[in-house]
């Protein structure tokens, strides 16, 4: 089998999250017959795949996810979501670029790097789960927690998420800003809009304190961060009539936030900004993930090598978008990247991948590992 029909088995799985749908026990037939040994992690209704080849160190990690996210309306897709197709030179389905594409690289990859080099040094393993796109609770974090309650030392792990801005090959990400949410309720009491004074209007306290927000400088970013930003996700309050004052009004916000700064003192000045305005409120925080950062060293730089080696380009190193499953891998220690196809497509109607993508893919994850475990 290729890269290609890889791709195509593993997205004719309708693996919608947390349902992996059978695509690591495939993964996991492809890697046997070089050696890996398949274990299976179950928490909760998440299935997670850990599969090393080799026992000493160091550890080279391929880290991904099986889940995808819903495809929608299917009348919607040119060709059903869960029927590979390639047409025009990409490859169409759910997944193909965020991130089954990947995970049939780095099978391929494995398969040519073992074939070459056999007695490689160190170890090779793929962490897999199936809580990605969902609440990511049961699925890489429990595995890292396993994997560390037993001292196994991840050293080196490269993330397949789809890294790369407007070419293959312009971007790596060498890491990820944090990202915490406040949900707030600002209290008022409820009343007639004829008899403001008998009323406390919640919308009318908050205002100036939201404009507060929005203009604080939170940090300045750094060389690798951008400043960290306040930003109201959604907000709510009325009872839907025109003559009534509210009680209460709901505020979600969320911040991106820079090494620079600590989810600790983001806490610290909401609050402070909050009571110094004299509001009634209660606010609950949730903290998806710290920020990270690889700095330049062996993982990046084989990253790199193997990147211009495949495509004459020099990637840009980012941390850039969203979270990743790297922010529960870098705190142990490791030095983690990202690589992967086009961010062009993914959670998009009529997702797709270039082939000549998956197939250069292929070429850097295997340099990677020739790069870093080598038996030369």
């Amino acid at each position: 089998m290729n890269v290609l029909d890889y791709a195509r088995a593993l997205i004719a799985r309708p693996s919608v999250t947390p349902d992996d749908a059978g695509c690591q026990r495939l993964i996991a037939e492809w890697l046997e017959p070089l050696g890996f040994q398949p274990e299976w992690m179950h928490f909760g209704e998440v299935e997670n795949l850990w599969l090393r080849r080799g026992t000493e160190g160091p550890l080279f990690v391929f880290a991904g996810h099986t889940d995808v996210v819903p495809p929608g309306p299917e009348k919607a897709w040119a060709t059903p979501p869960f029927e590979p197709v390639v047409r025009d030179g990409m490859l169409h389905g759910r997944g193909a670029a965020d991130m089954k594409g990947s995970l049939a690289a780095m099978v391929a990859a494995c398969h040519r790097f073992v074939a070459k080099d056999p007695r490689h040094r160190g170890s090779i393993a793929l962490l897999l789960t199936s809580d990605e796109e969902g609440p990511a609770v049961n699925g890489t974090v429990k595995v890292v927690e396993t994997l560390q309650a037993r001292g196994e030392r991840i050293d080196w792990c490269l993330v397949g998420e789809p890294s790369c801005a407007e070419r293959f090959g312009d971007t790596i990400k060498n890491g990820r800003r944090g990202s915490i949410t406040g949900s707030l309720r600002v209290l008022g009491k409820q009343g007639h809009v004829a008899y403001p004074h008998l009323a406390d209007n919640p919308i009318h306290r908050f205002a100036p304190a939201l404009a507060e927000l929005v203009a604080v400088e939170w940090d300045q970013g750094n060389a690798f961060f951008p400043p960290t930003t306040f930003q109201v996700a959604n907000i709510h309050a009325g009872t839907g009539a025109s003559n009534v004052i509210p009680g209460e009004l709901e505020v979600q916000f969320n911040l991106r936030f820079s090494t620079e700064l600590t989810d600790a003192e983001i806490r610290r000045r909401v609050h402070d900004l909050l009571d110094r305005r004299g509001l009634r409120y209660e606010l609950q925080w949730t903290l998806s993930g710290q920020p990270f950062l690889t700095p330049e060293g062996r993982l990046v730089e084989a990253t790199r090598r193997a990147v211009v080696a495949t495509t004459g380009i020099e990637p840009a190193l980012s941390t850039g978008g969203g979270t990743s499953d790297g922010r529960f891998i870098a705190p142990t220690g490791a030095e983690v990247v990202e690589f992967g196809p086009v961010n062009a497509t993914i959670h998009q109607v009529d997702e797709r991948v270039g082939v000549d993508e998956l197939k250069a893919l292929v070429d850097v994850y295997t340099g990677v590992l020739e790069e870093l475990l080598s038996a030369r």
